[in-house]
């Protein structure tokens, strides 16, 4: 972060901003019809901008970790939310049986 607070390298929010950008123009669901895991997904794209991440690596310091946990909490949390929104569709799909004949008095 000193880099980026000293003006040496681009503003961590341009960065991100870039990532957002390269990341939804690649089309990794492409990837995900062939069967490849997310990880596989995640290296292949990082791959593919090798050049641009390696240069962003560069401009990061240890003051950085602390931005990046915080998002990837972020990111964790809205998994999180999707999972629950598939659990509550799943939940709203199955058929429940009522046995009228067996009345409680």
């Amino acid at each position: 972060m000193n880099g980026i607070i000293n003006q040496e390298s681009k503003n961590i929010f341009e960065w991100f901003n870039w990532l957002n950008r390269k990341w939804s123009n690649y089309q990794d669901f492409i990837d995900f019809q062939h069967g490849i895991e997310p990880k596989q997904v995640a290296e292949n794209f990082l791959d593919m901008n090798r050049v641009e991440f390696l240069e962003f690596i560069e401009s990061l310091d240890k003051e950085d970790l602390e931005a990046i946990d915080q998002i990837q909490k972020i990111i964790e949390s809205e998994s999180y939310v999707f999972k629950l929104i598939r659990e509550q569709i799943l939940n709203k799909s199955k058929v429940k049986y009522v046995d009228f004949k067996n009345r409680v008095s």
